[in-house]
């Protein structure tokens, strides 16, 4: 578990990092495990570099992915269209809103 990512969704504050080759910033949603263990962030990005082509939108991220993670001083509010607290890709959820 991340405890920076669930102070981050705790106080919903967006994050920014960097993932894939390019930086983002997100509104952090849901911090979990997968089945196959692997440590997940799903979380809304609001701006940055996406291999897609698409640059906002739900995302899901691996945490061993994350580098240079900084919680920015911008909160967010609303819960987004589309949110699951209760994400069925994660087994083991650790933190949501």
């Amino acid at each position: 578990m991340n405890p920076a990512i669930c102070s981050a969704i705790r106080s919903k504050q967006t994050i920014s990092f960097d993932y894939n080759g390019g930086s983002r910033t997100v509104e952090p949603f849901c911090h979990g495990a997968t089945a196959a263990g692997n440590e997940v962030l799903r979380g809304y990005q609001i701006i940055g570099y996406s291999i897609s082509g698409i640059h906002s939108g739900w995302k899901m991220f691996r945490v061993s992915g994350i580098s240079g993670l900084r919680i920015t001083d911008k909160h967010f509010y609303a819960v987004r269209p589309g949110y699951n607290p209760d994400d069925p890709l994660m087994t083991i959820i650790y933190c949501h809103v």
